[in-house]
């Protein structure tokens, strides 16, 4: 019999959240794995983060998961407990991968289980196979998505484990792929999804050129910086069409929240003014380059999701400084552009003109900005334990709840600003 109530205790949003993307072979994003870390530990100090994705399937609605999953799937981890509980069904068929935890045991009760909820339209995958066991052959049939550990397996196993997995005529998906010599091995061996940071890892390439377009956008960012007239603002945008034109396309989105059409860049400067517009460009630099290479439509992603939790953060740390919020965006953004050139990110911070602060936090995640980027990296890989996370949201004086909101708030922004640039 199924339980009826939660097996766990946690209370609601008591939890870190991570939303890690998970990439096909055309580096498309395709789903998130939704991660939820306790934020307290249990009996005898024991951090149970089955619990907090327990409670936040029991409260799904409440806590908004459709605007965390945007418009992708969802892969969210469960246990034997949660597999036979009816809450799991709070969670829509239709967005949501349910992916079994090594931990379960494939009894004639699970597995019924598993079928039961196929049957019903849930999709299934195993986590963390490291070896084609007695438990993965039981569990296989019924399983749509076989994940894949590449860090706890070696590369000669990795390719006999595919091999015998691939011919059951499963999707495959490799996880903890962290820099792009494992994401070469993976894609070559025929994996069909990648998770894991190495779209965000800086490649350093000697010789590669800023695109045109990125050169007129740096352009413009330190124009308004300077202080130039609109005139010449707006003379420089016109020298490249395109770019007109997706500034104004994405200025019309959702994300923007005005309830006027904008249909020239001299209406756009004089409705966004300077602070508006610079951001617009920085969203721009990415935007533009997700156009000719697929390998940016994540990094898009990361970087406005940043940007706009570190603005929230900044807002509720000091609400009557707007300019403070402004910086905040501006050190989310800006921290993935390392990446986005392929160049030192001292080398880009000579291009582009900014402020010591921004400097200081881009450069080595110092003063009160770079602490601030500083835990939303860690809560992105979800690589921190929760004391230290704890820790470090007290010394920045905001609470778990409040985190929560804002991280839902900025990737319902960034999920907008990222369909927007596709």
């Amino acid at each position: 019999m199924k339980n009826e109530a939660s097996p766990h205790a946690n209370s609601a949003k008591d939890f870190f959240l991570a939303r890690q993307p998970i990439l096909n072979r055309n580096q498309r994003l395709v789903a998130y794995e939704l991660l939820f870390r306790a934020a307290s530990a249990g009996p005898a100090g024991v951090i149970d983060d089955v619990a907090a994705t327990a409670t936040v399937i029991e409260h799904a609605t409440e806590l908004g998961l459709e605007n965390i999953i945007g418009g992708s799937f969802a892969f969210v981890n469960i246990d034997a407990a949660v597999l036979m509980s009816d809450f799991v069904q709070f969670l829509p068929r239709e967005k949501v991968v349910l992916e079994i935890l090594e931990t379960v045991i494939a009894t004639d009760d699970v597995v019924a289980r598993i079928v039961e909820l196929r049957e019903a339209g849930y999709r299934f995958a195993l986590d963390d196979v490291v070896a084609y066991s007695a438990t993965v052959r039981k569990f296989l049939p019924y399983m749509d998505i076989i994940k894949i550990d590449i860090m706890e397996i070696s590369q000669h196993d990795l390719t006999n484990l595919f091999s015998l997995l691939k011919s059951e005529n499963k999707k495959m998906l490799a996880e903890k792929v962290e820099n792009m010599d494992q994401f070469k091995f993976c894609f070559d061996l025929g994996f069909d999804y990648f998770q894991g940071y190495y779209f965000a890892k800086p490649i350093i390439l000697k010789g590669r050129k800023i695109s045109p377009s990125q050169l007129v956008v740096m352009r413009l960012m330190n124009l308004i910086i300077a202080d130039a007239d609109n005139t010449e603002i707006e003379k420089t945008i016109k020298h490249d069409a395109s770019l007109g034109l997706n500034l104004l396309r994405l200025m019309n989105t959702p994300a923007f929240m005005t309830t006027q059409k904008i249909e020239s860049l001299r209406q756009a400067l004089a409705i966004l003014g300077r602070r508006q517009l610079q951001r617009w460009l920085q969203i721009l630099l990415y935007a533009s380059a997700g156009k000719t290479d697929g390998l940016m439509s994540p990094l898009l992603m990361l970087a406005t999701m940043r940007g706009k939790l570190l603005e929230l953060m900044a807002q509720k740390m000091m609400p009557r400084n707007q300019s403070v919020a402004d910086v905040a965006f501006t050190v989310g953004i800006m921290s993935l552009m390392d990446t986005l050139f392929s160049t030192p990110m001292d080398q880009i911070l000579q291009q582009i003109s900014v402020v010591d602060d921004v400097k200081l936090a881009l450069l080595g995640r110092n003063g009160t900005f770079g602490e601030m980027l500083l835990l939303v990296e860690h809560i992105e890989r979800a690589e921190s334990n929760a004391i230290n996370l704890t820790s470090e949201l007290e010394h920045l004086h905001l609470g778990k709840d409040e985190l929560y909101s804002m991280q839902v708030q900025a990737y319902e922004w960034s999920d907008n600003i990222s369909q927007a640039a596709a």
